[in-house]
């Protein structure tokens, strides 16, 4: 299969990850017009995390069973009814229900899209397809709140247009989704339809090293995400939504670059570097709150963004090393429901706390738990390095 195929398998997890943040910098607008508080707000953040979730429970082992293709058609769609949703909303209720498709659309394309992309690279450029799959997934995800943010400034209609941009990027991923060289499932996986996912036997040590890392580096990026714009606004006193968009590409844009940046080390040394970035991170970010630092905020926010890039980059690529392309699906489920299932409880928890006791004290709560979560990954990575070695 031709290289340029690998990179174009991967543009439909690119596309849906376009949507997954897009409506970031838009939320003080949409808090202006209906009118919630900030817990609120993470709550409508975190309904994307219970549709991505749920969506894990099944997407994996479908998409094993029946291939990828039948489960990343119908998540595509999803992914257009919550762009036209999003783009008519006009109450709370309807950002939750969008939000919510979005997640499932999500899940999706993190379990079926990625193995695909491995699919199409085939056996001797796994490392490559943990790149692309990574990269895609993380740039997508930085693309999306930067052209919300510039479009709803400079053009008319700010909670319409991306809405527009993004359901014309889903079109073209349909159509490579269609006509991608995905091959069917050559082994029938036996067991339930719907199930918590997981790895084959022998390959728990794997996955409990990548979500060690991921987790807490995915969870950093989804506070900046969901109250990163208010951060900004109490320390820079502005409510830009170019601004707050930049905030989170370039955060997105330190995630896909650090992996480009560390691809060639060894798998257990880029675990152990995103669990020190997450650290500093969020060191960084107790720093700015008290210290009303924007650099320390901007610092936070790429130390995070890389923290997650490299803690996925190195559970996607040992999961890729060693589990079997008919489980692979449903070992992507797995590393990202550890991943997603704190990124949905922290954030929310940090939200209703911001809003009991001020931002200034929930944002500090929330960092040093964090931290201490991510210092834990560390420990565990050095651990298994160490055990390895001996």
């Amino acid at each position: 299969m031709p290289t340029w195929w690998v990179w174009l398998a991967a543009w439909p997890v690119a596309a849906v990850f376009v949507l997954s943040n897009a409506a970031t910098p838009l939320y003080v607008l949409w808090q202006r017009d209906i009118g919630f508080s900030k817990g609120t707000l993470t709550v409508i953040f975190a309904c994307y995390i219970v549709g991505l979730l749920g969506s894990l429970l099944v997407s994996g082992v479908v998409s094993d069973r029946l291939g990828r293709r039948r489960v990343l058609l119908p998540a595509l769609g999803l992914a257009l009814a919550a762009c036209v949703i999003f783009a008519t909303a006009s109450t709370v209720v309807a950002l939750i229900v969008a939000r919510l498709f979005a997640g499932i659309a999500v899940g999706a394309v993190v379990s079926a899209g990625m193995a695909a992309v491995t699919d199409v690279a085939g056996p001797h450029r796994r490392r490559l397809a943990a790149l692309l799959a990574s990269c895609s997934m993380v740039f997508g995800a930085g693309l999306g709140p930067l052209l919300a943010g510039v479009l709803s400034e400079v053009v008319p209609g700010p909670t319409v247009t991306v809405f527009v941009v993004e359901a014309a990027l889903l079109v073209t991923a349909v159509l490579v989704v269609v006509r991608m060289p995905a091959p069917r499932p050559a082994v029938p996986v036996t067991g339930a339809w719907v199930r918590l996912p997981r790895v084959p036997h022998g390959n728990g040590r794997q996955l409990t090293l990548g979500v060690a890392v991921f987790a807490p580096g995915i969870t950093a990026t989804s506070f900046v995400l969901s109250l990163g714009p208010s951060l900004l606004s109490g320390l820079l006193g502005t409510t830009s939504r170019v601004v707050a968009g930049a905030m989170a590409f370039v955060m997105f844009l330190a995630a896909t670059a650090v992996q480009f940046a560390v691809q060639r080390l060894r798998r257990r040394t880029v675990l152990t570097a995103g669990a020190v970035s997450t650290t500093a991170g969020m060191a960084a970010l107790i720093t700015a709150v008290h210290t009303a630092s924007v650099p320390a905020l901007v610092a936070a926010a790429l130390l995070a963004g890389a923290g997650q890039g490299m803690g996925q980059l190195g559970g996607l690529s040992l999961l890729n090393s060693s589990v079997p392309a008919r489980r692979l699906a449903e070992a992507n489920a797995a590393l990202n429901v550890g991943g997603y299932l704190p990124a949905g409880l922290l954030p929310v928890s940090a939200g209703y706390l911001s809003d009991a006791v001020g931002l200034t004290s929930g944002a500090t709560a929330f960092g040093a738990v964090l931290l201490s979560l991510a210092a834990v990954g560390g420990v565990v990575v050095l651990a298994d390095r160490r055990r390895t070695a001996a």
